[in-house]
């Protein structure tokens, strides 16, 4: 799987977390549609379907970058690497 740089998925993490702790100050609030996307878009980064889930990979996988250098990552299924994009790492943190 393509995993994000770092600073990438960190200011994701950072979008959603703010947005997520401003919309819970208004009781019975539906979520926005920028807090729908920044949810989404962390599911797809991160390869799940649930946000805790995808919450829960991101900060391990920032974590673990903070911790140590980075590894390259054998994809599931014999798919191979994919060229790396500009937000695109093709390499996960060690761990």
């Amino acid at each position: 799987m393509l995993m994000p740089l770092p600073a990438t998925l960190r200011r994701l993490v950072q979008d959603y977390e703010t947005a997520l702790a401003e919309e819970t100050l208004v009781p019975d609030m539906v979520p926005s549609p920028r807090l729908r996307d920044l949810a989404y878009t962390l599911c797809v980064t991160t390869g799940t379907r649930q946000i805790a889930e995808a919450l829960e990979i991101a900060h391990s996988c920032l974590a673990s970058a903070a911790a140590g250098p980075a590894r390259t990552v054998t994809l599931p299924h014999g798919q191979g690497p994919a060229p790396a994009g500009p937000h695109l790492s093709r390499t996960a943190p060690a761990g």
